[in-house]
């Protein structure tokens, strides 16, 4: 009887033990699985850890930004949030210690968000110079061919010039013939020698410089606003000084003008056009922008506005704004 005693309480022994084996092992487990798969939320990271990892992450997220801005800057775009934003990151960088892990986060997403719209803005630039470049393609091979063309009647009215036997009334005929397809020729290889402004875009300037998207903002906060386009490459086109000419169309049909801000007039296609505002430049036939900063003392009115470039003569490019 007395072994049956000891043999049940060594079997209960052995059982407690077994059970305390086993909770002690879960808990082993569940500490290591914490620390590998969750970063060990058991013991916080120290602030130094922190620091590094919020350094590293910023580097990746600074080259990140300057990749980009090395492309859009390429292409023709603006650049203007990406030095920013640079330099909110060298601001960060500098007093790490002082952030909250929330703050930083904040950052964080804030940075990858401004990474994913300029990719979606390369992408679209990208495209607009494949456009471009096509169109550029197009026009330079039909101005080659108005070259050769002019070429060849002004030879063929050399010649003509100078041959016998042609009765005087016929010689006449012929040569003011070829003088008026001359005339017609010149003036084309004139228009695809022409300026294009491609690209027009209109912004509006705070009292602070600070630029933003003039559509849509109230008509009696916007006093100031930068316009801003590309000149097209155009190999028939020569580097010089040119003038270009700014209209501002309100929505009554009125062009915008003062001339104590530099307004004025000027001649097109036999009538004189009332302008904005004008400005001298040096045509570089490199896709160089021009940009005029206009300012409307009296504000905008209400509604969409229309803007006219013109050069040389022609009209070589529009855009639009629209203020409430």
């Amino acid at each position: 009887m007395e072994s049956d005693n000891s043999k049940v309480k060594e079997n209960g022994l052995q059982r407690r033990v077994l059970l305390l084996t086993i909770l002690v092992c879960l808990l082993v487990g569940w500490i290591f699985v914490d620390k590998l798969v969750f970063g060990g939320s058991l013991a916080p990271t120290s602030q130094d850890e922190f620091v590094e990892n919020a350094q590293y992450k910023l580097d990746s997220v600074s080259e990140q930004l300057n990749l980009r801005l090395i492309q859009i800057k390429k292409l023709g775009g603006k650049v203007n949030e990406l030095e920013t934003a640079q330099e909110q990151i060298i601001g960060d960088q500098a007093h790490l210690e002082d952030i909250k892990p929330e703050e930083f986060k904040r950052k964080i997403s804030f940075y990858l968000h401004l990474l994913g719209l300029k990719d979606a803005e390369i992408k679209k630039l990208k495209n607009e110079n494949v456009t471009l470049t096509q169109r550029n393609d197009s026009l330079s091979r039909e101005a080659q061919n108005l070259k050769v063309g002019l070429v060849t009647i002004q030879k063929a009215l050399k010649d003509s010039s100078k041959t016998f036997g042609l009765k005087a009334r016929e010689l006449s005929e012929r040569s003011r013939v070829l003088e008026i397809k001359n005339k017609e020729l010149a003036e084309k290889v004139s228009a695809a020698a022409a300026l294009r402004a491609e690209g027009v875009n209109v912004y509006a300037i705070s009292s602070r410089g600070k630029e933003s998207t003039v559509n849509n903002q109230k008509a009696k906060k916007v006093d100031k606003i930068r316009v801003m386009f590309h000149l097209q490459e155009n190999t028939l086109a020569s580097k010089e000084i040119k003038t270009i000419f700014l209209r501002i169309i309100e929505p009554t049909g009125s062009t915008i003008s003062d001339y104590n801000l530099g307004s004025g007039s000027f001649e097109f296609k036999g009538r004189d056009l009332t302008f904005t505002s004008r400005q001298r430049i040096f045509y570089e036939n490199n896709h160089q922008s021009v940009e005029f900063i206009y300012t409307r003392p009296n504000g905008f009115k209400n509604g969409k506005h229309e803007i006219e470039l013109y050069a040389e003569g022609y009209l070589i490019g529009l855009g639009t704004f629209e203020v409430r």
